[in-house]
């Protein structure tokens, strides 16, 4: 299987890429804002909502490709200021709690909007 999925961010067709991308059974989820439906950030100024909103794409793109959250093997979060690591901490447990995925927490200078606080990225292994 070879397969792109796009979640309708504005950003897929100025960067020329995809939300994930699927080659055989494995899948990899590229780095995921905190955009609404209408192209806005959701939870301005809010880690933990900003981390949700980031899961909640990734979990339909994961979808779309042929798998779920469960399939997850690796996260990476991405934070402006990592003191605030314990609200995304808080939102990847929720999500990953029983999956336990290996994971990466770091800190960068900034992102595309600076309302983004957060990205999130994941790989996954989908079912045959």
């Amino acid at each position: 299987m070879n397969k792109r999925v796009s979640s309708g961010s504005p950003f897929e067709g100025i960067v020329g890429m995809s939300r994930a991308r699927r080659i055989g059974t494995t899948i990899a989820v590229a780095g995921t804002a905190p955009l609404g439906p209408d192209g806005h950030t959701v939870g301005t100024g809010d880690v933990y909502a900003q981390t949700r909103r980031c899961l909640d794409i990734i979990a339909a793109a994961l979808t779309d490709a042929g798998a779920t959250m469960a399939d997850v093997i690796r996260t990476r979060i991405m934070l402006v200021d990592i003191s605030r690591w314990r609200d995304a901490a808080r939102a990847h447990a929720e999500v990953f709690g029983d999956v336990r995925p290996a994971s990466t927490i770091v800190e960068v200078k900034g992102f595309i909007d600076p309302e983004w606080l957060v990205e999130l990225e994941v790989d996954a292994v989908a079912p045959r």
